[in-house]
């Protein structure tokens, strides 16, 4: 079974630093389009951050320049994503989702992506 184990969340004060990771469980996503997204409460889940298998990088406007998406890729192991997020603020509050794609492109649209996590909560305090 396609599994992705997010972890890394917490509470955490306005300015601080979180690093999200995303663990694949086949090596098989070694070649897929990797995501974040979030959902905060009352909103809809809403795009943060990917990285192609070409590991092209694509942010949120929102999060640009604060959040460092990359990939740890080694030849025989599974992926794992990482999202270092960096000046964080009252508004980045909000479940954390790992998401997996096959297809380029469509990089920012949810519906798009077809294996999901559980998500981790990350909450920063003003």
């Amino acid at each position: 079974q396609v599994r992705l184990v997010e972890s890394g969340g917490g509470l955490v004060q306005a300015g601080g630093s979180l690093r999200l990771s995303c663990a694949a469980s086949e090596r098989t996503f070694n070649s897929y389009t990797m995501g974040w997204f979030r959902q905060a409460p009352g909103k809809e889940r809403e795009f943060v951050a990917a990285i192609s298998r070409y590991d092209d990088t694509y942010y949120a406007d929102s999060v640009r320049g604060r959040f460092t998406i990359s990939r740890d890729n080694a030849k025989d192991t599974k992926t794992t994503v990482y999202l270092q997020m960096n000046s964080l603020k009252s508004e980045d509050t909000a479940v954390y989702y790992c998401a997996a794609k096959y297809y380029d492109g469509s990089y920012f649209s949810r519906t798009a992506y077809a294996y999901w996590g559980q998500g981790t909560q990350v909450t920063v305090s003003s």
